[in-house]
């Protein structure tokens, strides 16, 4: 049964981050565009479950199928697209969830999505503090029940998401 579990922010996430980025760079060298540090433990001072988010971009998604065996002797399990068309998806741990790997080929509006929310909480720490007050109370409600605690965040993280993406494509063009 895996525990929902939101802690403090942790300065160590980006060392953790850093270490599993070089490990699926070497992975995926010759077809990775950038790799991204996304989700909450990418965002300074927000509250997260200590799982670390890695977005590899790759130039072409099915290549990455071929490189599942690969993945799983490095610890990962496939889960394929997971609800997310043309994304592939990797977690590393079962009961306890280290990192999570979200792979999308270059282009993807995935990857606009994901950058822009965590730069949009990045920039804005009355947002952010919204946020982590949302998964904390959820995290309360529902500590055996991930489901739900994904459900009960999902509003809110599509609306912020939308507005976002707007706000980051805007910042792009300055």
């Amino acid at each position: 049964m895996r525990r929902v579990e939101v802690v403090p922010y942790d300065p160590q996430w980006v060392a953790r981050f850093e270490e599993e980025a070089d490990r699926l760079n070497r992975l995926f060298e010759g077809e990775m565009v950038a790799i991204h540090h996304i989700g909450s433990t990418s965002v300074p001072g927000l509250d997260a479950k200590p799982i670390i988010d890695i977005m590899p971009v790759v130039r072409m998604i099915e290549q990455v199928d071929e490189l599942t065996g690969h993945m799983e002797a490095l610890g990962y399990r496939s889960f394929g697209e997971h609800g997310i068309p043309r994304r592939r998806f990797f977690a590393k741990g079962d009961d306890v969830r280290t990192v999570h790997v979200h792979v999308f080929e270059a282009g993807d509006e995935g990857v606009t999505r994901h950058l822009a929310f965590r730069e949009y909480l990045k920039a804005f720490p009355d947002v952010r503090e919204t946020y982590a007050a949302l998964k904390r109370a959820l995290a309360e409600q529902h500590p055996t029940d991930i489901e739900s605690y994904i459900q009960g965040k999902q509003e809110w993280v599509s609306e912020t998401e939308r507005v976002a993406t707007i706000w980051y494509m805007a910042e792009q063009t300055k």
